[in-house]
Parts: C-alpha cells; sequence; structure tokens
C-alpha cells in the first residue's frame, strides 16, 4: 500500500465501513452537513447507503489513525459520483483532501470511468471544497444522474 505524508505515514485504504471509528467519522459528517444545509438540500449518504453495491469507500489513515474518507458512486458504465469527502476538522489544509481526491480520480480511471462528476454545497463553507475540486479539473455543470436544480448545491465534473 503506497504511502504519504510527512512522515511517510499516511495511507489510503479500502474501507468494508464496518469499524466503529468510520461509523463516528461519518455521524459526525452527516451532523455537520445537517446542521449547514436544509434537508431538502442534504445529499450526505449516512453508513447505510454507502454500503450499498456500486459503491467504493476509501478510509485516509495516518499511524493508524482516520483523517479523512472519500468514495465514487457508480451511476453507469462510464460515470461516477464522488460522495462523502470529508476531511477530519484538524487535518484541514493539510494536504489530507488532495491526496485522496487524486487517489480517488486514479481509482475511478482504473476501473473504466471516463467521467467524474460531484455535488457540493453553495454556501461559504463549502468554498474549500469548490477551490479543491477546481484544482483537479472540475469544471460547474448541470444537474446530473437524480439531482434538480437547486441554488444551495453546485454541481462539478471532469473527464478522466
Amino acid at each position: 500500500m503506497p504511502t504519504w505524508g510527512k512522515a511517510g505515514t499516511m495511507k489510503i485504504v479500502l474501507d468494508d465501513l464496518s469499524g466503529p471509528e468510520i461509523a463516528g467519522f461519518l455521524d459526525e459528517h452527516v451532523r455537520e452537513m445537517r446542521s449547514i444545509t436544509p434537508p431538502e438540500s442534504k445529499h450526505a449518504l449516512d453508513l447505510d447507503a454507502l454500503r450499498r453495491p456500486g459503491i467504493t469507500f476509501w478510509s485516509v489513515l495516518d499511524d493508524g489513525r482516520l483523517v479523512g474518507c472519500g468514495a465514487i458512486k457508480r451511476l453507469d458504465a462510464e460515470h461516477a459520483e464522488v460522495k462523502s469527502m470529508r476531511t477530519a476538522p484538524s487535518r484541514k489544509r493539510s494536504g489530507t483532501a488532495s491526496l485522496l481526491l487524486e487517489h480517488i480520480i486514479t481509482e475511478a480511471r482504473r476501473m473504466g470511468f471516463t467521467r467524474l462528476s460531484l455535488e457540493t454545497g453553495a454556501d461559504d463553507f463549502f468554498l474549500p471544497a469548490r477551490r479543491l475540486y477546481a484544482k483537479f479539473g472540475f469544471a460547474c455543470c448541470e444537474p446530473f444522474a437524480d439531482y434538480r436544480p437547486d441554488p444551495l448545491s453546485v454541481f462539478m465534473t471532469r473527464t478522466l
């Protein structure tokens, strides 16, 4: 397994979502999204939804400690969606999200996808995420899959 980070201890691993640490981490994510976004505009998946077929989930570990996570959801044979990108609050601006997003893009290509899309918030809270996605070649687009236009959502996509 490749390692990254200053001390060479960070690694990205496939996660079957069975451990209590990832369950708590994702619960915090969903609670945070609910505190920022009204229920009709919240698209974060809970633990059960992330366990469904067609979703591949990764955790980022640093010295064995969970510091981030992300997933891709298969939409069709060529198109996947980035889901559940989260970095631990103590690790924001540490490069964790960039390492994970680079990994997700690489894995999506390896899986044969030719397009990767995502939904994120339009609120200022989500500006760092939108900047990260733009840095990796994502551009704004129309709603995709089952999404509908929503002034609280920003939709982004890129070809692989």
